[in-house]
């Protein structure tokens, strides 16, 4: 028996605020490995983790606000805790490989393209496996053109991304580039939803074992939702991630910075005594000049 389904049972509460949190989990991660190519050793490391994750738990966050949202008129659903736990770890993960891969490569097309790929394909995994942890009286069939669509989208929006992270530096194209990988994220999150068919059991009406979906979500997104708001508070008390200032030479104001190391300066020239000046004169002289 086909299944009725339901992917906007708010309206457009759970969509928009799937976009928002996903929105600000790719200007977070974006910004945080902008910052990180301008350090190195242990603080690059460091930058770059903390992007991944925010990449990774606000593209986690947004997909499972929006499957609020989704509801099988004939049957009621609930969610498996490991599986939906693995997703989270899963999405970040892979994102942390392709960020790592650019963040130390930089922009090549061969870092770029390796690196959108995992991140794309870490992307749609996190997606599909979440659905995998979904419990009810039936079983999911996919449109296979679709859901080649929508890991084509992720690939493609990862790719972009990564490129913008360490090729755009400022503060404002930078927020740009997250509004922009929010949409595709978005948008493969409801490409691969397209592709979903739903086959129940026949005769199914029971509730399957497990909790609901509002028990068991709303307190899981708890922790990324923090984490998201404890990285913008990171990312907004460092200057340089939003201002790209360039550090402090230690040189005063109007002296170029150094390079090549520091520069020994030039012994002060005497000035040549005048012609008929007296040896008793020009050694007086000699002494006060030093």
């Amino acid at each position: 028996m086909q299944g009725t389904v339901d992917g906007f049972t708010y309206g457009l509460v759970t969509p928009v605020t799937a976009f928002l949190m996903a929105c600000l989990g790719a200007a977070l991660g974006l910004r945080c490995t902008t910052r990180s190519l301008r350090t190195r050793g242990a603080s690059r490391a460091g930058w770059l983790a903390l992007g991944a994750t925010s990449i990774g738990s606000g593209i986690w966050t947004m997909h499972f606000i929006a499957m609020l949202g989704f509801t099988v008129r004939e049957a009621p659903v609930s969610y498996d805790r490991p599986l939906t736990y693995a997703s989270l770890v899963m999405a970040v993960v892979m994102v942390g490989v392709g960020i790592f891969l650019v963040g130390y490569r930089g922009a090549t097309p061969m870092a770029l393209v390796t690196g959108g790929t995992i991140t794309g394909l870490g992307v749609a995994s996190m997606h599909y496996l979440g659905m995998a942890g979904m419990n009810f009286e039936g079983m999911f069939a996919y449109d296979t053109l679709t859901v080649s669509l929508s890991v084509v989208i992720a690939v493609v929006a990862a790719t972009a991304s990564l490129w913008a992270a360490v090729s755009i530096h400022g503060f404002l194209p930078s927020l740009g580039a997250g509004v922009v990988m929010g949409v595709a994220v978005s948008g493969m999150h409801y490409t691969g939803m397209a592709a979903l068919q739903v086959h129940l059991h026949p005769g199914a009406s029971p509730a399957p074992p497990g909790e609901a979906p509002t028990s068991l979500l709303l307190p899981m997104m708890i922790g990324p939702g923090c984490f998201l708001l404890l990285a913008a508070v990171i990312v907004m008390i460092d200057p340089l991630v939003v201002t790209d200032a360039p550090g402090r030479t230690g040189r005063p104001p109007g002296h170029a910075p150094l390079r090549g190391g520091p520069v020994t300066p030039a012994p002060a020239r005497r000035r040549p005594a005048p012609p008929h000046e007296s040896a008793a004169r020009r050694t007086y002289r000699q002494s006060r000049s030093r």
